[in-house]
């Protein structure tokens, strides 16, 4: 009997997984803690300590459509096992680091070994379950990003104050390390038998596609958009797309399967993780900076105010999964992305010195939104192709939403600091160095503004960053209430019993 017949196969597979996506979360909540403890202790400018975040997420997106393709053709099990191991091991040498150079290059090695275990993992998920389970299935791996979601916050804050900030890597070597010891050997081994290789030009190509967006985009405030060198950055990207595009026109087994594009269906859920990272992603990783920075609290308040953002996350998703047997899950995700942008609306309000309670009612209402169409897109997006290729589907999926969560930190960032420097040219001229001035408020950097221009005060600069901050957050309200109408519109037509008829129709079309 194989694994994906046996029921205690299938959940062990699926417990040594969900143990894995409790551990990853921490790589993207802990930094937005730790960052004011880095800046203090390895220095470094804003721009400079946004790769600690940006370096992770941009490797993990460029990695996870190659990471799928090898678990498809080497073994599922494997590379989860390899990502994993390779992930500790990257963890524990970010707690020895001599400067920030070091950090954020092993930061870039850790997304790749994120990607490869994730993709892996999820992979098998797809092996070994169907229909109904597993879009429970994955509800439940979202619940267990929504527990590490949930404790990452407090726990990074705490761990902060009492070990410092390398404590929050050596927390993800200890728990790599009980998957590997608990996890790994429970697992069974799958591969697609067709498999052929890995897409490397295609890798390479859309590597370079993200890093000259993300660069582009980023550099924008600094240089100026008309400037030749972010110019040259943007053109560069969508050349390196064009070139992408016809790679993969031509791979006999590209990583990426271009027919997908006329599935509306596929397309619409592409939209449901560019409305999360607007709507959850953003925020969960700006927001302790302004808690820390702004509004003076430490890093274990920081972490707890975090909490009604991240807590839905625990229960939610899996909610939202039940919910498929009496709604479609397009009114699903819409409902969800409209209670987001009502807390993000709530949240433009709060004015920096307000009253840490004030910001509790609305991050709840953005965790509770965005956990609705988290726990739905994953089978969303791989139900419409054969298991066999499981490993694509999910690679494909885990790249755009990871590339969009990088995309979107890139975007809002640079509208922040573009705010900011209209805010600074409005209220102190042309004289100030508005640049540099920017980066330090879009950091939340007090001390570094008030050096960098001394004659302006303490309330001067709350109210440029309150400003600037109430616009962002207005912007991120309607991004997501943009991205919930696309996945809206193209997903419709399919109610919630439709994906396992889509995944069955995808293998009897395989099987021909």
């Amino acid at each position: 009997m194989s694994h994906a017949e046996n029921p205690q196969g299938k959940w062990l597979v699926l417990g040594a997984v969900c143990l894995a996506g409790m551990m990853m979360p921490l790589s993207f909540t802990a930094p937005g803690i730790a960052i004011p403890a880095i800046s203090k202790s390895l220095g470094g400018s804003a721009l400079a300590l946004a790769w600690v975040v940006n370096g992770f997420i941009l490797s993990f997106g460029s990695a996870v459509m190659a990471a799928g393709a090898l678990a498809d053709r080497f073994g599922r099990k494997l590379m989860f096992k390899y990502g994993i191991i390779a992930f500790g091991l990257l963890s524990l040498l970010q707690v020895f680091v001599p400067n920030l150079g070091s950090l954020i290059a092993l930061r870039a090695l850790q997304g790749i070994a994120a990607a490869t275990a994730m993709a892996g993992g999820s992979a098998s998920l797809a092996h070994a379950f169907d229909g109904k389970a597993r879009t429970q299935a994955y509800s439940l791996l979202g619940t267990s990003f929504g527990v590490g979601l949930a404790a990452g916050p407090v726990w990074a804050g705490f761990v902060i104050e009492q070990f410092g900030w390398r404590g929050i890597f050596l927390t993800s070597a200890v728990l790599s390390v009980l998957v590997v010891l608990f996890g790994v050997p429970r697992m069974h081994e799958s591969r697609d038998p067709d498999a052929k290789g890995v897409d490397v030009w295609g890798t390479i190509t859309f590597t370079v596609m993200l890093l000259l967006l993300t660069l582009g985009i980023m550099q924008g405030p600094q240089q100026g958009w008309d400037s030749w060198p972010v110019l040259g950055l943007l053109i560069g990207a969508v050349v390196a797309l064009a070139v992408f595009i016809q790679v993969e026109r031509l791979h006999p087994r590209s990583m990426l399967d271009l027919s997908l594009f006329r599935n509306r269906r596929f397309l619409g859920a592409q939209a449901l993780p560019l409305g999360t990272a607007f709507s959850f992603v953003v925020p969960l990783i700006i927001l302790p900076m302004r808690f820390i920075g702004i509004e003076g609290y430490g890093p274990v308040k920081a972490g707890l105010l975090m909490v009604p953002l991240s807590a839905p996350m625990l229960f939610v998703p899996f909610l939202g999964a039940l919910l498929t047997r009496w709604l479609a899950s397009s009114t699903l995700c819409a409902i969800g992305f409209a209670i987001s942008a009502v807390g993000l609306f709530w949240l433009a309000t709060v004015a920096p010195g307000a009253p840490a309670g004030d910001f509790v009612l609305p991050l709840l209402l953005m965790g509770t939104g965005a956990g609705l169409p988290w726990g739905l897109m994953d089978d969303l997006a791989i139900s419409v192709v054969a298991k066999e290729r499981a490993g694509m589907a999910t690679g494909f999926f885990a790249t755009v939403r990871v590339a969009g969560e990088s995309l979107s930190l890139a975007i809002v960032g640079a509208i922040l600091v573009g705010l900011l420097q209209a805010g600074l040219n409005s209220r102190l001229g042309s004289d100030a160095p508005v640049v540099a001035l920017g980066n330090a408020l879009a950091a939340a950097d007090l001390p570094q503004a008030h050096a960098l221009y001394p004659l302006a005060g303490q309330g001067t600069w709350l109210q440029i960053y309150g400003g600037a901050v109430h616009d962002m957050t207005l912007a991120l309200a309607v991004l997501t209430i943009l991205s919930g109408a696309v996945a809206f519109l193209t997903l419709r037509r399919a109610p919630a019993h439709a994906a396992p008829a889509a995944s069955r129709l995808a293998e009897a079309n395989a099987g021909e």
